[in-house]
């Protein structure tokens, strides 16, 4: 099913057939325009991102991929990916988090509710995606659930792909700030703080070593927003 209003264009994953996400011609990308903010939003910072770096160096000079933005859509991402030729399928983990579990956080652990929002969010065939941008949903999911997406993300993709997640360093934060990232640039984001959330857990780099411990490797970089950018082989 295609979204309505300005982010036509791509696909909302769980209706969407495997295959049929729009392809925007591959064309030289240029800077995005200034978002509009989402309300409560403080204004975005740009910032290099060696996560991002990493990301877009390994689809560098191919086209026609598949990618996937669990972030939720925005406009910029569309189109800087699009951009570049590639599909763009887009989940709002956060929201379906929300929808699915509400602040029951026991319920994460609820086999019939994990096999529900794994529906709801990552139902693709195996070896579909090219790439992952799943930017810091992670950290909200309790370790049940956490494990469940993990393994289904790690069938998802295709071999030698790569994700990249955000995990806050500091591992003592008792609530973290949540962000808006927009891509600005192959290596640059616009990172809008949009207040602050409960994490269910936090990692040092032993513990996401441990959680992607299936894929090929791991690689971190640290930001300025004491993030942690992870770049996972799979």
């Amino acid at each position: 099913m295609l979204l309505p209003g300005p982010l036509r264009g791509i696909l909302r994953g769980r209706n969407a057939p495997p295959g049929k996400g729009t392809v925007a011609p591959a064309h030289t990308v240029r800077a995005a325009s200034p978002p509009r903010r989402a309300a409560g939003e403080e204004p975005p910072v740009t910032r290099p991102s060696r996560g991002l770096e990493e990301f877009f160096a390994y689809i560098r000079g191919q086209s026609g991929l598949t990618i996937l933005d669990l972030g939720g859509a925005t406009q910029q991402n569309v189109s800087f990916i699009t951009n570049l030729g590639h599909r763009l399928y887009s989940e709002d983990f956060p929201q379906i988090l929300n929808d699915t579990f509400g602040d029951d956080k026991a319920d994460q652990s609820n086999p019939g509710r994990i096999e529900y929002f794994l529906r709801q969010t990552l139902d693709y065939p195996d070896e579909h995606f090219d790439g992952v941008l799943i930017w810091d949903v992670l950290e909200y999911l309790e370790p049940a659930l956490l494990a469940a997406v993990v393994d289904r993300l790690r069938k998802v993709v295709r071999p030698k792909s790569y994700l990249l997640a955000f995990f806050h360093s500091d591992d003592k934060l008792e609530a973290v700030p949540i962000y808006t990232f927009r891509i600005q640039a192959v290596n640059a984001l616009q990172v809008a703080r949009r207040g602050t959330r409960r994490p269910a857990q936090l990692f040092n780099n032993r513990g996401l070593e441990r959680l992607f411990g299936k894929f090929e490797s791991v690689k971190f970089f640290l930001t300025r927003e004491r993030l942690r950018e992870t770049i996972v082989k799979a």
